[in-house]
């Protein structure tokens, strides 16, 4: 039984990091349980979902790169658009209003929004999927996600002994 509990909060932990301390606590696990099961669910799965957003984009690109190439005329109407930005891609950038938007919340927010949101606000697999995305060629971005989740999970803690009714 003991076992089911820790493996649900694991996989709890893994996708939406933010409700999995509350969850695990109310479930009846101790804290050092909770803590470490939490922990250890969020860092597993950041680096699952960072690895597989990494697989989906590759794939993904591809896959619409040959979709444009074999789709029939009339669906190549639909596609028009899309099927031509990503031809022209590689030769002249081009601005839409959702491409500039993007631009101005990566700017405005950037690496650290992304990784001190990603554990809280987002949840861990949107978080990997947009570091992955757009800072996989950062330096430390991988360390800087776990040490938010590490972040997050002392400021839990912290609530915790501040307030232990809450336990």
């Amino acid at each position: 039984m003991m076992a089911l509990k820790l493996l649900n909060v694991f996989l709890f932990a893994a996708v939406k990091y933010f409700f999995s301390f509350p969850y695990a606590l109310l479930i009846g696990l101790n804290f050092f349980q909770a803590m470490s099961v939490v922990l250890v669910g969020g860092i597993s799965g950041f680096f699952f979902f960072y690895y597989l957003s990494g697989l989906l984009i590759r794939v993904g690109n591809s896959f619409y790169r040959y979709l444009c190439h074999i789709a029939p005329e009339f669906a190549k109407e639909q596609l028009r658009f899309f099927c031509k930005l990503r031809s022209e891609n590689d030769t002249k950038s081009r601005f839409s209003r959702k491409s500039r938007w993007l631009v101005k919340i990566k700017k405005q927010y950037g690496l650290w929004g992304i990784v001190i949101a990603s554990p809280v606000l987002l949840s861990i697999p949107v978080g990997a999927f947009l570091l992955k995305k757009y800072y996989s060629g950062t330096k430390y971005a991988i360390s800087y996600m776990i040490i938010s989740i590490v972040g997050w999970a002392a400021l839990f803690s912290a609530i915790v002994f501040i307030f232990p009714g809450l336990a």
